[in-house]
């Protein structure tokens, strides 16, 4: 029992660890969010690195998953002649669900390496260390940027997402399944509603925070030399994938709630 209990024992005090740490972290941002000088520039150089350098990634993955599903939803229900409710199941699955899901995967995997490492790499070389010594907060210049610019490009990136994998849904409705491109266009626009595209837009503002605040803060809490980088990028990515793939669930039934009681 004592070499069961052990490593649970760690497992724990390293989750309660990384909760209290990220909660202190996300409560500096919010405090020095409106306190002082702003670094417009710093944020712009983040939305280029976080949302312009995703897209090539994000397009293939939402066209991939739109075409993929599709085809899947197509070829299931034409043994039962429900062919023609592929539009508007493909449409809902990808609003609320594998448009805005998949996009924070490929973004932490993406974004939230090079966030850990990055931040990672500066504490190794003492850069954060000078930022304090110049009496600037490394708060204001090194996490605030990065976390602004996630829940600026991330509900971007998913708009985008949503739009793609719909285009590549009715590629291979019209191709490969002999759907009509105008029906399909139709059905994806007539059953599609307000709520569908809302639930999934909201959950990529709180899947940001899930990327970006924990990978700074494993980023920051790098201590031992250069190979503990690349396991606090491993950890950046896991934990934030963890936490996207767990909150959604979460956050379905929240908006669901919020549905029903509007």
């Amino acid at each position: 029992m004592n070499n069961l209990a052990l490593p649970f024992t760690v497992f724990l005090k390293e989750i309660l660890l990384f909760i209290g740490g990220v909660g202190l972290l996300f409560r500096d941002v919010v405090r020095e969010l409106f306190k002082g000088r702003f670094y417009w520039r710093l944020v712009s150089e983040q939305i280029y690195q976080i949302g312009m350098r995703s897209l090539p990634l994000i397009v293939i993955t939402a066209m991939s998953i739109g075409m993929v599903m599709s085809l899947q939803f197509g070829l299931g229900l034409e043994k039962f002649g429900g062919k023609l409710y592929v539009p508007k199941l493909l449409a809902v699955t990808i609003l609320r669900e594998m448009g805005p899901v998949f996009t924070s995967l490929m973004l932490a995997a993406r974004v939230g390496a090079g966030i850990a490492s990055e931040i990672g790499s500066m504490v190794v070389t003492q850069q954060v260390d000078a930022i304090r010594a110049l009496g600037t907060s490394p708060i204001k210049k090194i996490v605030i940027p990065r976390v602004l610019a996630c829940l600026i490009t991330l509900p971007m990136l998913v708009t985008l997402a949503n739009i793609v994998g719909n285009l590549g849904g009715l590629i291979v409705g019209a191709l490969e399944l002999n759907l009509d491109p105008n029906f399909y266009l139709l059905k994806i626009m007539s059953t599609s509603s307000i709520q569908d595209y809302l639930s999934g837009f909201g959950k990529s503002f709180f899947f940001a925070l899930f990327i970006a605040v924990p990978s700074c803060y494993f980023g920051l809490n790098v201590k031992n030399g250069t190979k503990e980088v690349g396991i606090a990028t491993t950890k950046a990515v896991v934990t934030s994938s963890i936490l996207i793939v767990v909150g959604d669930f979460f956050l379905s039934k929240l908006f669901w709630i919020f549905e029903k009681m509007i």
